[in-house]
């Protein structure tokens, strides 16, 4: 008798991308040990069950499997938790296993925060131990979630893409369950008795995502039917293929549109269709410091006005200490 069907799944899953990985490994030169890759493990039944898949899969794989988990401090008894997780990991029979504590600071709120320092952290035990990916747990119904934030922001195409199959430095992160929904995930945690952990963090109406969870997509569902997750997770990969097809493009106007001394001419700038240009001034402000994460919509809206509706107006402020102005035909970014 075969495994549980939700079971089979999440391995057939992680199997995949197992040999996407050594596909890639192979065709690396120096490739030549098993390589090593980690699961992110919080100790829910998302991360639970894609922990207990790797260890599955690589036992026929020339793959070695550990495990991170990451300790926020944000909870009383945070670091007993993340004890457990590492346990359970060992028990699974994953190695190296470590739990990694964070700080957590305040830019962004809460939410970002938490996600920016726990992938600082994964990003640095990646290059600790050598590990040629870093799986995670995220699910369809994350995916959907995220959808919806970005359409709530306003952030335009790229955010409605929502998350990637593969993300990260060199294709680091790797989401083998972008395609499975939570329900079958947790099915697969119960056919195979894992004990999990349920954050409280996921129940809090304080944080947007869990508003958006147990309030938002459930009203949704109950309004348009079922089926409102699989429809934004396929939004999610038509917006990120139209948004890779309007990133190259922009990508090779750049050029296009600096003086031979590399400015930005305003008059060339005028001239690109509104996503490609907007793409371009985004990639120039970035490039100046700008952080990725803090740079929404509203910003770069701000700085297009100087091309399209110059009246005169003055520099434009934006996160990172950047600047932008036009002054004399050129756009001038740079850190004020």
């Amino acid at each position: 008798m075969g495994p549980h069907p939700a079971v089979a799944a999440i391995r057939l899953a992680v199997r995949r991308v197992l040999h996407d990985v050594l596909t890639d490994h192979t065709t690396d030169p120096a490739g030549t040990d098993e390589p090593l890759v980690l699961v992110a493990c919080s100790g829910g039944a998302d991360s639970m069950a894609l922990a207990s898949a790797l260890a599955f899969e690589t036992r026929k794989l020339p793959v070695r499997a550990g495990g991170i988990t990451v300790d926020h401090g944000l909870q009383n008894g945070s670091d007993t938790r993340a004890t457990e997780v590492v346990g359970r990991m060992t028990a699974l029979g994953l190695t190296p296993v470590e739990a990694i504590t964070v700080t957590v600071g305040r830019e962004g709120g809460p939410e970002a925060a938490a996600r920016d320092a726990r992938y600082a952290a994964l990003d640095a035990a990646a290059e600790r131990h050598g590990a040629a990916a870093i799986l995670l747990g995220h699910t369809r119904d994350d995916q959907a979630e995220t959808v919806l934030l970005g359409l709530a922001r306003g952030s335009g195409i790229r955010s409605l893409s929502g998350m990637a199959a593969v993300s990260g430095a060199a294709g680091r992160y790797r989401r083998p369950f972008l395609q499975l929904d939570r329900h079958t995930v947790r099915k697969a945690c119960i056919a195979q008795e894992l004990a999990v952990w349920d954050d409280p963090h996921n129940s809090d109406p304080a944080y947007t995502r869990s508003r958006l969870r147990h309030e938002g997509l459930p009203a949704l569902e109950k309004a348009l039917g079922k089926g409102v997750v699989e429809a934004l997770a396929r939004t999610a990969q038509l917006s990120r293929d139209d948004a890779d097809a309007l990133d190259t493009w922009a990508a090779d106007a750049e050029t296009a549109v600096r003086d031979e001394a590399g400015a930005l001419e305003c008059a060339k700038l005028f001239g690109l269709p509104p996503a490609v240009r907007r793409r371009v001034l985004r990639r120039a402000v970035i490039a100046e410091g700008a952080p990725a994460g803090s740079l929404f919509a509203r910003h770069i809206e701000e700085v297009d006005r100087l091309i399209t509706g110059w009246r005169g107006q003055g520099a434009i402020n934006l996160p990172g200490r950047v600047e932008a102005r036009r002054q004399g035909g050129r756009l001038v970014i740079r850190q004020g």
